[in-house]
């Protein structure tokens, strides 16, 4: 079925490029991007570029799209430009993002018009194991379109979990998965600046911490980088800041609307959003931690 299937990646920043470089180790990969250098990067991994999404949409098996929100996810497909109306019968939308449940009826409804379906996978795991195809993929969708798409899923996802039949799934389960992650990227956050405050050498806690019941993988993933958040480049970005400010206004939005309190989540929320009315929205989401501390003791204080 691969020989012959072709995926189009609109978007090749830092997570569409190695999504799309690893595709096309197996499938005919189409891609396109607003910036020029980025089409040159693809091409050079074996991906066909073009001129426009439109273009690059034409004759696909499959798109896969990593947009930013709800509204950057109908301006794509529905927008004056959008690729909705070039993509054949039978094609199937993968969306990656993290926009929540409101928008995918909707979506899946105007899809539906052009004979296209959606696949709701929203995935987890960062730019280095996106290019590895070492992805968590969570997935809502019809069975039909889902076996369409797996070429897709397959290649990118070591974890592919399939939650429902229908797209609105898979973002269920990721706003649960976030609620998580932003929490405890928070409680990393204050943990660290806890220890910076008590004397203790950061580096040396965050090891101890690690190898006992108190670590997680947000811990060891973004304890690193934590302790670069004071450095005058800061953390290297891997996810910005903002990106939470999105994901835990979903979160709110969904506990909200069925009645369920979640006072942590709520708290880490209010974190995100202090950090980025203090200038943070594009650093990584570990300089959080500068809400909580906004400067680092320095050797020898009280």
């Amino acid at each position: 079925m691969t020989s012959n299937y072709t995926v189009t990646v609109l978007g090749l920043g830092a997570m569409g490029l190695p999504m799309a470089t690893r595709l096309a180790s197996q499938l005919t990969v189409h891609g396109f991007d607003i910036a020029e250098p980025r089409l040159r990067l693809a091409e050079e991994s074996g991906v066909k570029t073009f001129a426009s999404a439109r273009d690059a949409a034409q004759d696909t098996d499959a798109l896969l799209l990593a947009v930013r929100n709800s509204e950057q996810l109908d301006d794509v497909l529905f927008g004056g430009n959008g690729v909705a109306s070039v993509l054949k019968p039978g094609a199937v939308v993968i969306l990656t993002s993290t926009v929540g449940t409101e928008a995918i009826p909707s979506t899946v409804a105007r899809l539906a018009e052009f004979g296209v379906g959606l696949v709701d996978a929203p995935l987890s795991g960062g730019p280095k194991r996106a290019g590895e195809g070492d992805l968590l993929i969570v997935v809502g969708a019809e069975p039909k379109a889902l076996e369409s798409a797996r070429p897709v899923l397959e290649l990118l996802a070591s974890t592919l979990t399939v939650v429902g039949d229908k797209p609105g799934d898979g973002q269920a389960l990721k706003t649960v998965n976030q609620l998580l992650c932003g929490i405890h990227i928070a409680a990393a956050a204050e943990a660290m600046a806890l220890a910076d405050a008590l004397g203790l050498d950061q580096a040396k806690t965050l090891a101890a911490l690690e190898a006992g019941a108190a670590g997680s993988f947000m811990l060891s993933n973004r304890g690193p980088r934590i302790l670069e958040a004071y450095t005058e480049e800061g953390a290297e970005v891997l996810s910005r800041l903002d990106i939470f400010v999105k994901d835990m206004g979903i979160v709110g939005k969904a506990t909200r609307s069925a009645g369920l309190a979640t006072p942590v989540a709520a708290a880490a929320e209010q974190l995100y959003l202090l950090g980025q009315a203090h200038g943070l929205a594009a650093a990584d989401d570990s300089a959080v931690i500068k809400v909580v501390a906004p400067t680092k003791r320095t050797a020898g204080e009280g």
